[in-house]
C-alpha cells in the first residue's frame, strides 16, 4: 500500500502549489496535472484537514502551504492522503492490518515490524525539502 494515486497527487499538487507566487484553486491544479478533479478535491481538503495547506476563500483564494517545506514529512502527506498509516505490507506492525490477527505469534513478525519501523524512520525524517 505505501504509495497509492493519492499520495502520488497529493505529492505532485505540493510541488506545484509551492512554485506558486498566489493561492491555486483545485479545478486550476486539475487541469495541470490532469488529475481528476473531485478526487484531487478531496485530497486537497484532507491536506488542508491536516495543517499542510491552507484553504483560502474568495475570489483570489485556494491553496498554499500551511508549513515551511522542510517541515512537512513525507509520512504526513502519505497519512493524511491516504487517511491511514503507509504499510508496507499488509501483514505489518500495525496489528490491525494483520490479515490473520497473529501478529504476536507469526513468525515473520518480528521482521515485519522492524521493517515498518524503518520504513516509517525514513518517511519521518524525509521532508518535502529533499524530494522537491
Amino acid at each position: 500500500m505505501l504509495l497509492t494515486r493519492a499520495s502520488e497527487y497529493a505529492l505532485l499538487s505540493l510541488d506545484t502549489i509551492r512554485k506558486s507566487d498566489k493561492p491555486i484553486g483545485a479545478e486550476q491544479l486539475a487541469n495541470e496535472l490532469s488529475i481528476p478533479k473531485s478526487f484531487l478535491a478531496k485530497i486537497l481538503q484532507s491536506l488542508a484537514k491536516e495543517g499542510i495547506l491552507e484553504s483560502r476563500k474568495g475570489a483570489h483564494g485556494g491553496f498554499v502551504l500551511a508549513q515551511k517545506m522542510d517541515e512537512i514529512t513525507v509520512r504526513s502527506v502519505i497519512l493524511a492522503a491516504e487517511g491511514k498509516a503507509p504499510a508496507v505490507f499488509d501483514c505489518s506492525s500495525y496489528s490491525h492490518t494483520c490479515p490473520n490477527g497473529a501478529i504476536g505469534t507469526c513468525a515473520i513478525s518480528p521482521f515485519l515490524a522492524n521493517f515498518q519501523t524503518r520504513i516509517d524512520d525514513f518517511l519521518n525524517g524525509l521532508t518535502l525539502s529533499d524530494i522537491l
